[in-house]
């Protein structure tokens, strides 16, 4: 059998430009995060099934990478289901094993704990660009804290980290998980309807409010709920908004919702560091189950979707403890950061000279230590210095390091 010279499908092989701007980038993560009072974390990339399948991740959940038992543990003969041959998984987050480590760790961790984790995790999804079945995520995550506080700390953290990687005119879009189940309970809609109500709204960016109207609808709901409920999204955007909202919704909105929020968006206008907006959107709803207050999400318009999203999860570390852990995140879409950096030629700032020695291939061996002891005495000095032999094809050659920044190339004849 013939081996196989391309990747499995949804991986890839790194090439070492895009390399050197992940690397890039994962420094300035853990520098920005750093200044914030983040303490960098790692959990494994293998968790129990039963922690993966609890119900908390939402449509990831069917694209579980799902690992078969080992040895004698493994009884194909007598499998009924996939239950019966998985004992463990490849993580799709690292939410789910941040609230493990947590509550496993928690005796031995200041509070609140500032986590930062980076990590590949895995998904048997469709691959599309900026989107593969391997991929690394970046999580900032504050847990102990039930104040607003934690929220406005991880957006300003995640704003600063995207200013310095030069974007710019990104928006950040705000809203509540309880916000969106008020507005749905006061228009009518039952409540064990709410998650499939939740899932058509969040089409909005895609079908339109028409679209949501025809799709709710054909759900049955009653077209006088339909169009009350759509009606409460043409509000705006800013703090009048939300206090509108807040008049309408009356005892249906929980107490303190409505000024938590505003004073997020305003102590993050009023401090941040960076050019973009903050706006109010109640048609946020955020994919997974688990989120319990606060949602946030980050887009630029010329890519299409967010690069950045979270929330509040109040309710993720209990179910391992039993007792709710005030908990919130925000994670920035890696991938996708990479991707629209490689698409705008973007150029690792470099620190110190880059040199280059090329040597010819006639060279007498006796003369090498002398040009290595050069090499290592300027490497002393702070340069980067490349050691090579000189191809036949020296332009070429030179035209290459010049494009990885070597400004510095000696020759060395024979």
């Amino acid at each position: 059998m013939a081996l196989l010279k391309k990747p499995v499908t949804g991986m890839k092989d790194i090439l070492p430009r895009e390399m050197e701007i992940r690397n890039y980038v994962m420094e300035q993560v853990r520098e920005t995060y750093g200044r914030f009072g983040f303490t960098q974390i790692e959990t494994p990339c293998v968790e129990h099934i039963e922690n993966l399948c609890s119900n908390q991740g939402g449509e990831n959940e069917k694209l579980i990478f799902r690992i078969l038992k080992r040895g004698e543990k493994l009884k194909l003969e007598e499998a009924k289901d996939a239950s019966d041959l998985a004992d463990s998984g490849l993580r799709y987050d690292l939410t789910l094993p941040l609230s493990r480590y947590y509550a496993n760790h928690m005796n031995e961790l200041p509070s609140p704990f500032k986590a930062l984790q980076m990590g590949n995790v895995w998904r048997a999804d469709r691959p599309q660009k900026g989107r593969f079945r391997q991929f690394m995520q970046c999580d900032i995550d504050i847990l102990g804290d039930a104040t607003n506080l934690a929220e406005i700390e991880l957006v300003l953290a995640t704003t600063t980290l995207l200013s310095k990687l030069d974007f710019k005119g990104f928006t950040v879009r705000i809203s509540d998980r309880r916000f969106l189940r008020a507005m749905a309970l006061h228009c009518g809609f039952p409540e064990e309807d709410l998650d499939k109500v939740f899932i058509i709204l969040d089409k909005m960016d895609k079908i339109g409010e028409d679209g949501v109207r025809e799709e709710l609808l054909k759900e049955g709901y009653a077209e006088e709920n339909v169009d009350r409920y759509l009606a409460l999204f043409r509000v705006g955007n800013d703090s009048n908004a939300i206090a509108e909202l807040k008049s309408t919704l009356g005892d249906a909105l929980p107490e303190g919702t409505a000024e938590s929020l505003m004073a997020i968006i305003d102590t993050v206008n009023a401090s941040k560091a960076g050019e973009f907006d903050v706006r109010f959107d109640p048609t946020l709803v955020r994919g997974m189950s688990y989120y319990t207050g606060t949602i946030f999400e980050i887009e630029i318009a010329e890519f299409g979707s967010s690069i950045a999203g979270g929330g509040r999860y109040d309710g993720m570390v209990g179910k391992f403890t039993g007792n709710n852990v005030p908990a919130c995140g925000f994670s920035i879409g890696f991938e996708r950061i990479i991707t629209i950096l490689l698409d705008h030629d973007f150029c690792v700032p470099r620190a110190g000279e880059r040199v280059a020695f090329l040597i010819d291939k006639k060279m007498p061996s006796d003369r090498v230590p002398a040009i290595m002891k050069e090499a290592s005495d300027l490497r002393a000095e702070g340069k980067t210095v490349l050691v090579s032999q000189m191809m036949k094809n020296k332009k070429f050659q030179k035209d290459n390091l010049e494009k990885s920044g070597y400004t510095d190339i000696r020759d060395f004849y024979a």
